[in-house]
């Protein structure tokens, strides 16, 4: 492209900025509540309208594990563990299983990590078939619905498909014991094996106080247009390129490395989330599977999250409405990103900005210690709590059996 272009484009972006900062500064960061059912659902309370009954398993299948490794409690996959101890001091929670509209089982399927904090799953379907296994034994709930009234909190790339590859997820499927129970995951595509119907979509964990502590003054200018730090391609799983992101990483680095108005590195500083307080844009591509903390990151620091990734099934979907806070692109349109992100009038940008200064939007991608109301728990609570009540088509008949436990990898058959 010619420098006059840029000349012009950077010029478009100075007064763009200036506006911002005129317009925040003039209505005291004024904040936009969300309009219409969304925001009532946002701000839904799920006390009072469900009970829940957690399964006391041996600490074998959660706590044990986490004392293996507790960097468990800091990866974006903690989601199982916090929400664990969430339920165990909820108001929710009822120690009668005769009264409880939901059960759910604590099992740690993502707290099994290489050297370098990545969590393998090999072992996730044998430890879930063996805490299914357990509760079906011993209680018998389970046996009334074959886990209908069940819920699963896995947040692995896949979900309950349990590998990081999709094509091998894809392959694998949902483990067959968890298809009829509700499944509390971070992965979510349309169309796709690894997502049930039903299923509830959550954000992926990232850690409240930490990003709290890289809060910077409200005042500092957006002087970086279009912000990302992350891989571009991943050589050591995918040496021959075009696999990863579905090529969308390497289309972002090959079409605007050295363009101004993006800010892009594999680079992580120090100042990664400062950085992201002086953006516009954030990118947020898929990688090996369609989600990212990047997500909780833009809607955290009021940087408008650029989803790359088709189909994607985003977080508390039916409260949030991600349309309106950030901006959707194609995986083949990326070539064309800078002109479709300076095409957008900044009345628009700047009503994005005012919905994501809604502390109510930010609350809900939270999983804060000790749990606040409207945070990221409550959200999954209230997806449970429209689930209700059950349809009595759930409860089998005396006898009756839909699942067979003889299914999958013979792998996954082996006892843990």
């Amino acid at each position: 492209m010619k420098v006059g272009m840029w000349g012009f484009r950077i010029l478009s972006l100075f007064l763009l900025l200036v506006m911002v900062i005129a317009e925040e500064i003039g209505q005291n960061r004024r904040t936009e509540r969300i309009s219409g059912t969304a925001g009532d659902v946002l701000e839904d309370d799920p006390v009072g309208r469900l009970k829940v009954f957690v399964y006391e398993l041996p600490s074998k299948y959660n706590k044990k594990i986490l004392q293996k490794d507790p960097r468990c409690l800091t990866h974006m996959f903690a989601a199982e563990i916090f929400m664990h101890r969430f339920l165990l001091s909820s108001p929710v929670r009822t120690l009668n299983p005769e009264e409880a509209d939901w059960f759910y089982t604590p099992v740690y399927t993502t707290c099994d990590l290489t050297p370098n904090g990545l969590p393998l799953p090999f072992k996730s379907p044998r430890m879930m078939r063996s805490a299914i296994q357990l509760i079906s034994t011993n209680w018998p709930y389970w046996n009334r619905t074959e886990g209908a009234d069940h819920f699963f909190v896995v947040p692995h790339d896949f979900g309950a498909c349990f590998h990081y590859q999709e094509e091998k997820a894809i392959e694998r499927g949902i483990l067959t014991l968890l298809q009829r129970a509700t499944l509390v995951q971070t992965f979510g595509q349309r169309n796709h094996v690894c997502l049930n119907e039903g299923s509830i979509t959550i954000p992926p964990y990232a850690p409240p106080q930490k990003m709290q502590a890289h809060l910077i003054p409200p005042d500092i200018p957006r002087s970086i247009f279009v912000y990302f730090r992350g891989l571009f391609y991943d050589v050591g799983n995918d040496p021959e390129g075009g696999y990863y992101a579905r090529g969308a990483r390497a289309s972002v680095w090959e079409n605007f490395k050295d363009n101004p108005l993006f800010d892009i590195s594999t680079e992580h500083p120090t100042t990664y989330y400062e950085d992201m307080q002086r953006a516009v844009f954030c990118l947020c591509p898929l990688g090996w599977a369609p989600w990212s903390p990047r997500l909780v990151e833009g809607v955290i620091f009021g940087c408008i999250p650029v989803i790359i990734a088709d189909d994607i099934v985003l977080p508390f979907a039916d409260a949030i409405p991600w349309e309106e806070i950030g901006v959707f692109v194609a995986e083949e349109d990326v070539p064309n990103l800078d002109t479709i992100l300076t095409s957008i009038p900044p009345e628009v940008i700047l009503r994005k900005q005012r919905l994501l200064a809604n502390p109510s939007m930010k609350q809900a991608m939270l999983f804060p210690q000790p749990a606040q109301p409207g945070d990221a728990f409550h959200q999954i609570l209230n997806g449970l709590a429209r689930k209700l009540p059950h349809d009595k088509s759930v409860y089998l008949k005396p006898g009756e059996r839909i699942l067979n436990w003889t299914a999958g990898p013979i792998g996954d058959l082996k006892p843990w």
